[in-house]
């Protein structure tokens, strides 16, 4: 009669295994080493992995993820650790596969506008790479200094770009990706579009839960010949949140359309000096970019509404340094509330825009309910919030006041017709409300879109797809259980 192996024996079998496929310091085991992986952004949620693999080649990736499958050992792939939802946080008795070392930039084609690029390679490196050819990738998140493109692939990453570039999605033509059996696939291609079911929408915002990404061929944009801000000031968010829907009511589409409250500016101006307006109830950043003759006209049409709009202030960027100086502070907006708060967390619900100015009501009543400040960052143009919730983990019951409060931003999106979550994904921090978004038989067609690539669930598991046990709890009581 065959015994079950024990975790003892697949342990040994592991190690012995991946320490004939992995160069010599590529297999972390003490427990110095393993615990800078313990979590991503999201700090909250920590939990020390098995082991970590620091492959170097795409062979490597393969006879990992084939050991894996072999030994049913679960694998949670993990780029720089940015994330902000627990979707790198590791699984107990369960493998790192960090992408780390895929570093290299392998080809820049300025006549296809494309770079064919390994998933460690810092966002904001494929723009340097490409500025000699005056292109650029659009897809700035705030963490673009440091998040790799592996990890925007995985999580559908935007930035305050997105509203006229896109998302990751709209930017990445192909790309090459490990399945848990050791099979490689390559999906997309150099056209714009190919045949057969769309596997690379499917891919991209999957959160490592199909595949792993090796390479990727993202998109190139041409330099704009001129960018302008506007800085708007309100004495009031409502005015501000409406403001952002008669913009693009009025058929104006911005490079850039971002809104901050007076408390997140606060606590950026004290960190960055941008020259923010400090007697503002909330600011709204909108740029515009194109020819010369372009920008002038939209600058002419953006400050028309905004004036419209009840606008108490406005002020234009005066040269390329005063305009990244205004979205310097935009992009440190999350390290700014770090300094001003032992914790916080970072919610990513979308919204309909008509909606901005009454979810902003609705925060600052939930402030006064659950006793915590927020700052309110935005995507505002497309309706993607980031409030900041600030508590400190050491003061008993404020975490789990926090988390409720998080909850509640979350559960009123979908109640606006929007969703749980824009570009951070749900890991395991929105576990709960997808219970809430979708259907007993939406999570069932989810859960087997999960079993057709990964029918042993080792790749990420317990992270996005909730069980329906998990969602039958939840909704009888409304309270979440301990996150996996």
């Amino acid at each position: 009669m065959n015994q079950p192996i024990s975790p003892e024996t697949t342990t040994i079998a592991a190690i012995a295994a991946l320490r004939a496929v992995l160069p010599r310091q590529g297999l972390l085991l003490a427990e110095e080493e393993v615990r800078p992986y313990e979590c991503d952004g999201l700090t909250a949620y920590r939990q020390l992995p098995l082991l970590v693999a620091l492959p170097e080649t795409e062979e490597q990736v393969v006879a990992v993820l084939k050991l894996c499958h072999q030994l049913k050992l679960p694998v949670v792939a993990r780029g720089a650790g940015t994330g902000l939802s627990g979707g790198a946080t590791p699984v107990q008795h369960g493998v790192v596969l960090s992408l780390a070392k895929f570093m290299r930039i392998l080809e820049i084609d300025p006549v296809a506008r494309t770079a064919r690029v390994q998933p460690g390679v810092r966002n904001i490196a494929i723009s340097e790479a490409a500025a000699r050819y005056a292109l650029y990738y659009a897809p700035d998140p705030s963490s673009q200094i440091a998040c790799t493109i592996g990890g925007n692939v995985a999580e559908n990453s935007g930035g305050v770009h997105c509203l006229k570039y896109g998302l990751t999605v709209h930017n990445v033509l192909r790309v090459r990706v490990a399945l848990i059996d050791g099979e490689v696939l390559e999906i997309g291609g150099g056209a714009l579009d190919s045949a057969g079911y769309d596997l690379l929408a499917l891919m991209i915002g999957s959160e490592g839960m199909l595949g792993v990404v090796t390479e990727v061929t993202v998109k190139l944009t041409p330099k704009p010949i001129l960018a302008q801000v506007i800085m708007a000031s309100f004495d009031d968010v409502e005015k501000a949140g409406n403001s952002v829907a008669a913009i693009v009511a009025a058929g104006i589409i911005p490079a850039g359309l971002e809104m901050m409250d007076k408390a997140a500016t606060a606590a950026v101006e004290d960190f960055v000096h941008a020259g923010y307006d400090l007697s503002a109830a909330a600011i709204l950043l909108a740029e515009s970019d194109g020819t010369r003759e372009e920008v002038a006209e939209e600058i002419a049409a953006m400050r028309a509404v905004l004036e419209s709009s009840g606008a108490t202030e406005i002020r234009i960027s005066r040269d390329e340094a005063e305009r990244l100086k205004f979205w310097a502070g935009r992009k440190a907006a999350f390290p700014a509330v770090g300094r001003i708060t032992p914790d916080y967390m970072c919610m990513d619900g979308t919204i309909p825009r008509k909606h901005i100015a009454r979810m902003l009501t609705c925060i600052n009543e939930l402030c006064a309910e659950f006793g915590l400040r927020c700052a309110n960052v935005f995507h505002a143009g497309d309706g993607n919030l980031h409030p900041l919730i600030m508590f400190d983990a050491n003061v008993a019951g404020e975490t789990e006041r926090a988390t409720a409060f998080g909850a509640r931003i979350l559960e009123l999106s979908v109640e606006m017709g929007g969703t749980i979550t824009g570009e951070h994904g749900v890991g395991i921090e929105k576990v709960q409300q997808m219970c809430v978004q979708f259907s007993a038989p939406e999570l069932s067609a989810f859960r087997d879109v999960k079993a057709a690539f990964d029918a042993q669930a080792l790749l990420n598991p317990g992270k996005v797809v909730p069980t329906p046990r998990r969602c039958s709890e939840y909704r009888l009581t409304g309270t979440p259980r301990e996150h996996p």
